[in-house]
């Protein structure tokens, strides 16, 4: 089965960005106790997913905009939409809503770090029946 060959569709599908096939994360982010473990290398193409170690303390900053992302957004549309209700509505609503998103958060951010700041690339030879195991783990 071959990934999608965006890597944004591959980002968006949690895949490795070397081959566009391999799951990032072992289990599902709907699984609590275990949404933020990842596979130590692609389960295809042997690519190893921590460039160096403490690689994703980076992830925390663009957590961090993803949780102020969904922090304005439900407050602009609480604001427009329930009328500028009472601060503990905007509070509660917020807290409430970071908190049920905090799994995605997590992989998302740890995913476009991989991505971003990795420095690895789609390469076309590790997908479909012309895929190499690299033994390097680059």
């Amino acid at each position: 089965m071959a990934g999608p060959r965006s890597s944004f569709l591959a980002l968006v599908a949690q895949r490795c960005p070397r081959c566009h096939q391999g799951p990032l994360f072992t289990h599902s982010a709907f699984n609590i106790s275990k949404f933020d473990e990842m596979y130590d290398d692609c389960p295809v193409c042997g690519l190893h997913y921590e460039p160096e170690p403490g690689f994703y303390w980076g992830a925390m900053y663009i957590s961090f905009a993803f949780s102020t992302g969904i922090m304005l957004m439900v407050g602009v549309l609480l604001y427009y939409f329930a009328g500028d209700p009472a601060t503990w509505v905007y509070v509660t609503t917020v807290a409430a809503l970071t908190v049920l998103f905090a799994p995605l958060s997590l992989r998302y951010s740890r995913t476009v770090m991989l991505y971003l700041f990795g420095g690895i690339h789609y390469n076309p030879h590790y997908v479909g029946d012309t895929q190499l195991h690299d033994t390097t783990k680059t």
